[in-house]
């Protein structure tokens, strides 16, 4: 007997107030748009024409430029007339910070501004001040009188303004008031708002970034919510996640924090910024739409009902019953509820954090040496493991058995046939669909005493039978999937259905052919349930045969080993971008522009070589001011650029040594560590 899902709803994107930059609309029903940032000196007009087009032709469908200074702001004007000369007309967009004069020269040349509401008119100095609500009403009336006069000249001139906040950059007022919150960055946004529709300019998008996945996608919720409460419309919305890095860290944490939103329908242009040469972005911002997109018109996802090609999940004992493709709903509030209460929150089998599956399915044998690719080395001669901080805590073995001695911290899931109780730390796997026909025929589970997984496909599993038959049950744990092409609302939907809460482990799955992609699948199904607090755990699946090296424009940005190496690098990724499992170093790194004061690329590179074994630090490196400290605020230590060949390392938010030069700041900066005690020293393997 097969048992559908109790809900049934269709993906909608939210509906924004549409916007024209030069001959682009953005909002609406118009597509989601794609851009990047150049990194060029912008008075470096020929490098800065030729990373335009190479952004331009890798897909962008806007350019922003950083202008700094009037001078910056002037150039613009060179850069547009040369990039038209040359038949490129792609909307530009001028970058502002702490300066109002440079913004109102570019609005008068390119086609869109973009202000930061906490340093266009406040400063950020890290000052505590108590404002009365008279004190704070003037401050207002202050950013009014400046911020007015760029309203006109765009209004005048046609041009499209993206106000957008930053996290780590709220200004003293804000932070006074509202704190270090999303709801702050929602009201530092929303003054600017007010200002401009007061003078009856519409021509606004909105951000709210942060580099923390969470904070991010809450304050986005948050200002649509302001929004249709207080003007009953919304803004056009540009997602990104501000200082996500490099290489599958950066893509990971992007496609978590933008793939949340737009799966709910929220976002009109994206960007993805990664500590790269911009024109890396584009293909992950086109893997994001494209993701996106197929949930407009779903088809049978591969392996589904119709499909020649074999199933892929839980192995080849278990089997996937013909289910329904489509879109399911999530909760209709999303942002309101869905997290699993304090009895789910418990361990899974005794684990205080998230945990991690392997999936050894397609694996002909296991051997010990197989185990070194999840975190598990051994050593022979001592007749010992060394176990590594992103060690798995289960492997997936389909129909077989693990024949030696396994690490202390590693259990076996296998398929319920060939589960033996005599087993060490073996655990069966029972499939959902299986469970409910033998129920209906009167058959009783015989479940392990000690352990049990459930393979539970959302899409085609009723959540109140399975419930009713679980009822009472011990020691359960299910590993949710779906088989429709929106997973993730399934998965949401079906866990929130739950009439009894029993830990859930997500189990996503990818079909796509690039490791690029796969990286999106993951993030924005297991990735986006974790951010919501769903989930006690990740079980990543795909196919191996479609695995290999990730590359752009012929640089690899990601060696994959193998199979299983990559989904348990993957998964432990998931899990440190939305702060459910912290077992590496974390680094908040700015995507570089025309600001950046050293070589952000072989900087961060340098930092990471030497720190990545420094599991929970959060290390921020950021180009120059603007983007540090205040952007660095989720960290715990940063190396910030203050001038030519000069860098200034922070302990937080406090300075503790200014204007090092680059060539010792690294070594400075390892010094830094040592005398907070956040050093330890690297292992060096036998």
């Amino acid at each position: 007997m097969q048992t559908q899902p109790e809900k049934t709803a269709s993906y909608q994107r939210l509906h924004t107030r549409p916007v024209r930059i030069g001959d682009l609309w953005l909002g609406g029903d118009y597509p989601i748009r794609i851009q990047t940032m150049t990194t060029t000196d912008t008075m470096d007009t020929e490098a800065t024409v030729a990373q335009t087009i190479r952004c331009i032709e890798a897909g962008a469908e806007l350019v922003r430029i950083t202008a700094p200074s009037k001078k910056e702001a002037e150039n613009l004007r060179v850069i547009r007339d040369e990039l038209h000369r040359r038949g490129y007309n792609v909307p530009l967009v001028a970058d502002i910070h702490f300066t109002p004069n440079a913004a109102e020269i570019a609005a008068r040349i390119v086609e869109k501004v973009r202000v930061n509401p906490g340093n266009y008119v406040d400063k950020k100095k890290f000052e505590q001040i108590e404002y009365t609500d008279t004190e704070y009403a003037e401050e207002i009336d202050r950013i009014r009188e400046r911020f007015t006069p760029l309203v006109r000249i765009c209004k005048e001139h046609g041009t499209a303004m993206r106000i957008g906040t930053n996290h780590g950059s709220l200004s003293d007022r804000i932070m006074s008031r509202y704190g270090d919150t999303a709801i702050g960055m929602v009201e530092s946004a929303m003054e600017f708002l007010r200002i401009a529709r007061s003078e009856d300019y519409h021509q606004i998008v909105l951000s709210m970034k942060s580099s923390n996945p969470i904070v991010m996608v809450e304050a986005y919720r948050l200002l649509v919510r302001h929004m249709e409460q207080e003007f009953g419309e919304c803004y056009p919305l540009h997602l990104g996640v501000t200082e996500a890095g490099d290489g599958e860290d950066g893509r990971i944490k992007s496609a978590i924090g933008i793939g949340t939103l737009l799966q709910e329908g929220i976002g009109d242009t994206i960007r993805v910024s990664l500590t790269e040469d911009p024109e890396f972005e584009l293909p992950v911002c086109k893997d994001l739409v494209k993701k996106v997109e197929a949930l407009k018109n779903p088809s049978p996802s591969p392996g589904g009902a119709g499909s020649q090609s074999a199933p892929l999940s839980f192995g080849e004992s278990l089997s996937r019953e013909s289910g329904r493709s489509g879109v399911r709903s999530a909760p209709p509030s999303p942002w309101e509820g869905g997290r699993e209460d304090g009895s789910v929150r418990e361990a899974v089998a005794g684990s205080p954090v998230p945990v991690v599956i392997a999936d050894y399915m397609h694996a002909d044998r296991i051997s010990p040496e197989d185990l070194a690719a999840i975190g598990y080395r051994y050593s022979a001669a001592l007749d010992k493991w060394n176990i590594g901080d992103s060690a798995a805590d289960y492997i997936y073995t389909a129909s077989k058995v693990i024949d030696f001695a396994l690490p202390g911290t590693l259990g076996v899931i296998c398929n319920a046939p060939v589960w033996k109780p005599e087993l060490e730390r073996h655990y069966p796997l029972f499939e959902a669909a299986k469970l409910l026909e033998a129920s209906a025929a009167g058959l009783q589970p015989d479940f392990a005493a000690a352990l049990n997984f459930i393979a539970v496909d959302a899409s085609a599993t009723s959540p109140g039978s399975l419930g009713a038959l679980l009822a009472g049950s011990a020691k359960i744990v299910l590993c949710v999937y779906a088989s429709s092409a929106n997973p993730t609302a399934d998965i949401r939907a079906f866990v929130a259905a739950l009439p009894a809460r029993l830990p859930v482990v997500i189990g996503a799955e990818s079909h796509s052919s690039t490791v690029d992609e796969q990286l999106i699948d993951f993030a924005t199904t297991a990735g986006t349930l974790l951010l919501d607090g769903i989930g006690k755990g990740v079980w990543l699946m795909n196919d191996p045969s479609k695995l290999h090296n990730s590359r752009v424009s012929g640089r690899t940005y990601m060696e994959v080993g193998s199979n299983a190496q990559f989904l348990n690098n993957t998964a432990f990724s998931i899990l440190q971008a939305t702060r459910t499992r912290i077992s590496k170093t974390e680094y908040i790194s700015c995507p570089s522009c025309g600001r950046t004061l050293f070589d952000l690329q072989e900087t961060t590179a340098k930092i990471r070589a030497v720190t990545h074994h420094l599991k929970g630090v959060k290390i921020a490196i950021m180009g120059c001011i603007v983007n540090g400290p205040g952007e660095m605020a989720d960290a715990d230590f940063g190396y910030v650029g203050s001038g030519p060949g000069k860098i200034t390392l922070y302990k937080g938010k406090e300075v503790v040594k200014r204007n090092v030069p680059s060539e010792v700041a690294v070594e400075e900066l390892i010094g830094l560590l040592k005398e907070a005690g956040a050093w330890v020293e690297p292992l060096v393997e036998a």
